[in-house]
């Protein structure tokens, strides 16, 4: 079946209720749709063209990385077992703490210019300059400079290519304090919600602080943090183990004796959209899907990623899709863009 502008080649390996694999195998032919208008989702397998050989998926019990570490089941927030599966070797499993590193310098979080998934599997496997932990970045000038200034000497780098890349690093040295607790990789703890906390707690001392004690068990700091809204006891309890792991305490206080962080800005309390929650879809033309997310949530709005009763407010851009629908069957309101600057007063 046609899929609009896509031609997707992978599609998640799909489990049941009990998080085992549906009964999908290589080479099988399926029926696929795009769920959502986004996400292609396999619908039924034709078994009368399955091949002879067509072997069942049988999901990994062991981390194929050296230490073999075992592949557990994520526990959910009722306590159950999740149909998630990953390696428990967390920061000590090298493939994890080179995805970590990846995390670590992408646009949401430390966004370092030129320090990409290419330089960071160099990096970490370069012997004479490694980077294997957060802090390395911001020490890699110094140590190059140690070593006479090697790095500029390697093939694919030169004196301009290094240049520009230490420049980026330190202009990263300053880093707002939401940016940065999305950087360390906690567990449940991505963009929006490390924005949560950043604006919740102010600063990274009021954070950490927080994040202490509830590693520790103290019940008035879990108190605290579950109350703070959009949280609840799945990210309490993953700050909690994040934090209460030597190693982690470790990084971060190497990294945080590198780089200076921002106290959070605080949200508008008064804009003609503080308190109401807004979606952005179709195609945006003086701004990028990031930059409204952001002007949104500093004025006071929450941004969702979808439509439904409760949403206020619907900006569509050209080729709007299936929001717009949304939208015009829960009779919410809809502006293009423009609409959108002339309601802010073009902040």
């Amino acid at each position: 079946m046609a899929l609009p502008n896509d031609r997707p080649s992978r599609e998640p390996i799909r489990v049941d209720d009990k998080g085992e694999p549906v009964d999908i195998r290589i080479g099988d032919t399926v029926t696929v749709q795009r769920a959502g208008d986004v996400i292609p989702q396999v619908l039924d397998v034709d078994l009368s063209l399955r091949p002879g050989n067509a072997a069942p998926f049988i999901f990994p019990k062991v981390c194929p990385c050296p230490l073999k570490t075992p592949v557990v089941r994520e526990e959910t927030a009722t306590g159950g077992e999740g149909i998630v599966r990953r390696c428990s070797g967390e920061f000590a499993c090298p493939f994890q703490r080179r995805e970590h590193l990846m995390h670590f310098v992408s646009r949401a979080a430390f966004d370092i210019e030129g320090l990409g998934v290419k330089q960071i599997e160099y990096f970490y496997d370069d012997e004479e300059l490694p980077i294997r932990a957060p802090a390395d970045i911001f020490t890699l000038s110094m140590r190059d400079a140690a070593r006479g200034h090697i790095l500029k000497e390697r093939e694919g780098f030169g004196e301009v290519s290094v240049r520009n890349l230490f420049a980026a690093i330190e202009a990263r040295r300053s880093v707002a304090l939401d940016r940065f607790i999305n950087a360390l990789s906690i567990r449940h703890v991505g963009e929006t919600t490390a924005r949560v906390l950043a604006r919740a707690y102010g600063s990274w001392a009021a954070f950490h602080a927080a994040a202490l004690k509830v590693a520790e068990g103290d019940v008035a700091a879990r108190e605290e943090m579950d109350a703070v809204d959009q949280i609840g006891e799945t990210v309490v309890d993953a700050v909690g183990r994040y934090f209460g792991e030597s190693h982690n305490r470790a990084l971060v206080e190497a990294l945080t004796r590198e780089v200076t962080i921002l106290d959070a800005e605080q949200a508008a309390a008064e804009s003609p959209v503080a308190g109401k929650t807004v979606v952005f879809t179709g195609s945006l033309e003086k701004m990028t899907r990031d930059e409204a997310k952001a002007m949104a949530e500093r004025l006071g709005a929450k941004v969702a990623g979808s439509v439904s009763k409760k949403t206020d407010l619907v900006v569509a851009g050209p080729r709007a899709g299936s929001k717009l629908k949304d939208a015009e069957k829960h009779g919410v309101k809809v502006v293009d863009e423009a609409g959108w600057f002339d309601l802010i007063g073009s902040l």
